[in-house]
């Protein structure tokens, strides 16, 4: 595989295969479910958590061998990836000529040169997401490398991704100015707001930010109206300093 290129894909919503029933094709499931997918996984034996959540419906099971009739013409067309998770390679094969005949996304687990995309290793933390790919050269040194990722990166990182994301919203419904809030966001990536996060002060400090931001009058960039120079800079400079 020549150097994959790295997205991040929108699946909610999105109907997805997943060829096997085993543990391998248990955890492609959960992750395809977590994206909010709608999966489908076709085997003749499963996991006791795949038929758990086939008899609760949050996956449509299909108790049979996996034949190429499957992957035909209109059967084939809603899914947008197909995952094949099998222990038969000549199975995994057909899988993956039938999904790349059609035009389809398709990874098998382990075969990296029958895939069209490679699943990573991922830590999460919220709106976080750190993917690790070694390229299918070793997905073991891929898991290794995100276990090292995951130990220095800890929870308080899902909140200060959330602080980010509403003080990015906030500060674009507050001020008109581009080059205003282009200087906001970089001094506020200067800010230890981790450590505030860790120390248990991170609430009542972000609720007087929010109160500064609302009550500042911020420069709107248009003719006749306050410059840059008008926020009180140094002010908002305080915040980042705050213990």
């Amino acid at each position: 595989m020549k150097h994959p290129y790295p997205i991040m894909v929108n699946l909610a919503g999105r109907q997805c295969l997943v060829i096997g029933g085993g543990p391998i094709a248990e955890r492609k499931v959960l992750s395809l479910l977590e994206a909010g997918a709608l999966v489908t996984v076709v085997s003749q034996t499963f996991t006791a958590v795949l038929a758990e959540m086939g008899q609760s419906s949050q996956v449509v099971l299909h108790r049979q061998t996996f034949h190429p009739s499957m992957m035909t013409g209109d059967l084939v067309m809603p899914y947008t990836l197909v995952v094949a998770a099998t222990n038969d390679d000549e199975v995994n094969a057909q899988v993956y000529e039938l999904a790349n005949k059609h035009g389809k996304l398709v990874n098998v687990v382990d075969q990296p040169e029958l895939s069209s995309y490679i699943q990573p290793s991922v830590v999460r933390r919220g709106k976080l997401v750190i993917a690790v790919s070694t390229g299918g050269a070793s997905p073991s040194a891929a898991r290794k490398i995100a276990r090292e990722l995951d130990s220095g990166y800890g929870e308080e990182y899902a909140a200060y991704l959330d602080f980010l994301s509403e003080v990015r919203h906030l500060v674009q419904s507050k001020v008109a100015d581009k080059q205003a809030r282009q200087r906001m966001f970089k001094e506020m990536l200067e800010w230890d707001v981790l450590a505030k996060i860790r120390a248990g002060t991170f609430e009542s400090w972000k609720d007087k930010l929010y109160m500064a931001i609302e009550k500042e009058l911020w420069p709107t960039g248009e003719a006749g109206q306050p410059d840059t120079d008008r926020p009180s800079w140094s002010t908002f400079k305080d915040f980042g300093q705050q213990v």
